[in-house]
């Protein structure tokens, strides 16, 4: 099993990365404020402008640390890959499989019959947890309805007929959102789910942890050697990780939804966090994004019952287990790809 290494965060705009020796070294006006061994890294997440050096990125590609570049409000620019891993003859049979609309169809279903199962039961989990301070009539009845879908969804034919069963369980699940965020209600109340820009505080951090999710399950599927950008569900498009994106499907309300509502239920991030600009749009501070990374890694570190292997693992290493099953899918080493199935 893979272990979980750090991973660095760097938050400063103005920050240059550049390697020395086996060490990464960060730099601000010429002048070098910290430094960190490479092998002790896993990942680096550098949210300033100025980037990294050539000689920093080839090493992390070949060392296989992520390296990947965010605008300081956390708007995905851009990821370093080396050559390829994994056998060439895997990324074949992807590309083969994406090519049948009826294959795609069949891995499509396993990813959102998880989603819409994963959603349920944060939803029941509520129910469950806090029965005096949640509506739980409210939130039982759109449980039902999300497994009432689930049988339409294991029974659909088409990718068209699964977008369309997906998007109304995502509709029924965010109407219950809301009844989630137990503190802070007047600052952080949930009323939809909007983007591009986010509107408000709660939608500012799901957006937030949706595109560190992304970023992990494509680093995921890159380290299992599949191409994250040649999905199933979502189709290839130029710049889009669409494999990535069908993969972290199943993982949204259970991995991220229910990190953000941890983070404003346990006021590990409060409205100093936010910041609304002119246009409307709602962004996270810097010191916004720090707690938000903090309590991000931290959860990664969490152990839990992996439901398919039967093992406890982190948290975090959840996208790299499931990217290997889906790689031992292709390979017609298992007959149907498992869903993570959490409750």
């Amino acid at each position: 099993m893979r272990k979980m290494l750090n991973t660095l965060f760097v938050l400063t705009e103005d920050s240059y990365l550049t390697l020395d020796g086996e060490n990464v070294v960060v730099n601000q006006d010429k002048t070098q404020t910290a430094r960190f061994p490479l092998h002790t890294l896993e990942a680096i997440l550098c949210f300033s402008y100025p980037g990294a050096s050539p000689a920093l990125m080839g090493a992390c590609a070949e060392k296989n640390i992520d390296l990947v570049f965010f605008s300081p409000r956390g708007r995905f620019l851009a990821r370093t890959v080396g050559e390829p891993k994994g056998n060439v003859l895997l990324r074949q049979e992807q590309y083969r499989a994406a090519d049948d609309p009826n294959i795609s169809c069949r891995y499509a279903r396993s990813f959102i019959l998880g989603k819409v199962y994963n959603a349920r039961w944060v939803l029941e989990r509520a129910t469950r947890d806090h029965p005096q301070r949640v509506p739980v009539e409210t939130l039982k009845g759109i449980s039902g309805q999300l497994a009432d879908a689930l049988p339409r969804i294991e029974d659909a034919m088409t990718l068209e007929e699964l977008r369309g069963l997906e998007g109304e369980a995502a509709q029924r699940y965010f109407e219950g959102f809301d009844s989630l965020i137990l503190q802070q209600r007047d600052d952080f109340a949930f009323t939809g789910r909007n983007r591009r820009p986010p509107l408000d505080p709660i939608n500012a951090l799901l957006s937030f942890a949706y595109t560190l999710l992304a970023n992990d399950c494509a680093a995921a599927l890159e380290g299992v050697g599949l191409d994250p950008y040649v999905g199933f569900l979502h189709r290839p498009r130029p710049g889009r990780s669409s494999l990535a994106l069908d993969l972290m499907e199943e993982l949204r309300a259970v991995y991220a939804d229910r990190f953000v509502v941890t983070c404003v239920n346990q006021k590990l991030l409060t409205p100093k966090h936010c910041e609304k600009q002119e246009s409307g749009a709602v962004w996270l501070t810097d010191e916004g994004r720090r707690a938000f990374l903090k309590a991000w890694q931290q959860r990664k570190q969490q152990t839990i019952q992996h439901p398919f292997l039967n093992e406890k693992i982190p948290w975090g290493l959840v996208p790299y287990v499931q990217a290997l099953l889906l790689a031992r899918t292709l390979r017609g080493d298992l007959d149907r790809y498992p869903p993570f199935f959490w409750k």
